[in-house]
């Protein structure tokens, strides 16, 4: 299975510490099937940053969610309120309960998987954080909008699985 990640430059070696936290689905490096996102990607992370766009590209066995050894939350390709509250709850830099399962502040999950909550709905998230309107008027807005996916890696043993493909 190719998983794509779109960024400004050639990565090579992936490092966590780089990574930005208070992201979907908490600090960790994010991927998708969809080569189409990456370039978008891409593209974005070049215009604000600098640079000319990279996709890069990963190779990861697609038996990988039936390892053992890992610990993956896997929400599958539809919004719902357990993913909605788990994202709300990574986002939140006010968050510390990191032991909670609706979050993954302390990357108690090596892999998450799940749709990417995108402009419009971080939109969303920002009125229901400012106390515009309430968790469910949120998730309602949510339900009905066409998803994307992503992968997010956030531990040296998840990563260890990617393999990078040749640009």
């Amino acid at each position: 299975m190719i998983l794509y990640h779109g960024s400004n430059t050639d990565i090579r070696t992936i490092n966590l510490a780089l990574c930005r936290p208070f992201k979907d689905f908490g600090r960790g490096f994010y991927l998708t099937v969809i080569k189409e996102q990456a370039e978008k990607m891409a593209n974005r992370v070049a215009k604000i940053y600098g640079g000319n766009p990279v996709v890069n590209a990963y190779n990861i066995d697609e038996n990988f969610i039936a390892m053992r050894e890992l610990n993956i939350k896997n929400f599958g390709t539809k919004t719902s309120e357990e993913w909605a509250r788990f994202v709300r709850n990574n986002r939140n830099k006010k968050n510390e309960n990191y032991s909670d399962i609706e979050c993954n502040l302390d990357n108690k999950y090596d892999i998450v998987i799940g749709p990417i909550a995108d402009d419009d709905m971080a939109l969303l998230f920002r009125q229901y954080e400012n106390g515009m309107i309430t968790f469910d008027t949120m998730l309602n807005g949510m339900i009905y909008k066409e998803t994307t996916n992503q992968y997010s890696f956030h531990t040296e043993r998840a990563i260890s699985l990617l393999k990078k493909e040749r640009n």
